[in-house]
């Protein structure tokens, strides 16, 4: 299923896999790859395609899904060289694409055929003081292992915060529609932080992704949808990406 806000197109494909377009636009993936959700899929249609950390990298899945003339914007904490799973190299990958290396607060403008994209990186992380710290303060994303994007195009932003907690600084960001990451599992916000955050943002529609992909990640999208509805927030759930 395709979720349809105006003139901008959201579909999620599985973990953390979004594919964003505009009527008469550009193509974005954020964390294209991982766990199957792009088996069999070929596409390689995205004019830009951003990776927000280790956990999301999957050249392959990249591959699947950039156009020969993307532009790859990957958070420059990423690093295939430490990844426990066999991923190829960030070096290969810019002998084929454009690949753009980002701290934690950048901006990078991507010109297509299609039109402009720019692309912002936020800080995004588990806050050590926070719900998903352990006794000793240790969490699954600590400070500068990753990245948050929010996207421009079409006249709309489109706001992917990675693996992080529902952080107050999300709420300062201009966002017309918010991928909650709402898989909780210790590991980045829960549904109700999402759903909390949502009520802070006020974005114009709440699309839920990286959730029901496997037992650390269930959720319930149905419950999460109905707590962002009663805070009279627009909400859309792409069931069908849920149970893949």
């Amino acid at each position: 299923m395709t979720v349809r806000f105006e003139e901008l197109a959201v579909e999620w494909l599985g973990y953390a896999t979004a594919r964003l377009e505009t009527d008469e636009g550009p193509v974005v993936y954020t964390d294209p790859g991982r766990y199957g959700v792009l088996d069999d899929y070929w596409a390689r249609d995205g004019d830009l395609v951003v990776v927000t950390h280790d956990h999301h990298y999957d050249a392959d899945g990249i591959r699947s899904v950039a156009s020969e003339d993307a532009t790859l914007v990957i958070y420059d904490a990423v690093d295939p060289a430490g990844i426990d799973r066999d991923v190829g190299p960030v070096d290969a990958l810019a002998s084929d694409y454009e690949v753009v290396r980002v701290a934690e607060e950048e901006r990078v403008d991507v010109e297509t055929p299609a039109g402009g994209i720019t692309a912002w990186s936020v800080p995004a992380h588990n806050d050590p003081e926070g719900p998903n710290a352990g006794p000793d303060g240790s969490v699954a994303h600590p400070p500068g292992s990753g990245c948050g994007f929010l996207l421009s195009l079409g006249g709309r932003t489109v706001f992917w915060p990675g693996d992080a907690d529902a952080l107050d600084g999300f709420a300062e960001l201009d966002v017309s529609v918010f991928l909650a990451n709402i898989g909780g599992g210790g590991i980045v916000a829960d549904r109700r932080e999402a759903a909390g955050l949502a009520e802070a943002m006020d974005p114009d529609l709440v699309v839920p992704i990286h959730y029901d992909t496997f037992e650390k990640l269930e959720a319930d999208g149905e419950a999460f949808a109905g707590d962002v509805a009663s805070r009279s927030i627009p909400v859309a759930l792409d069931a069908r990406s849920a149970n893949q």
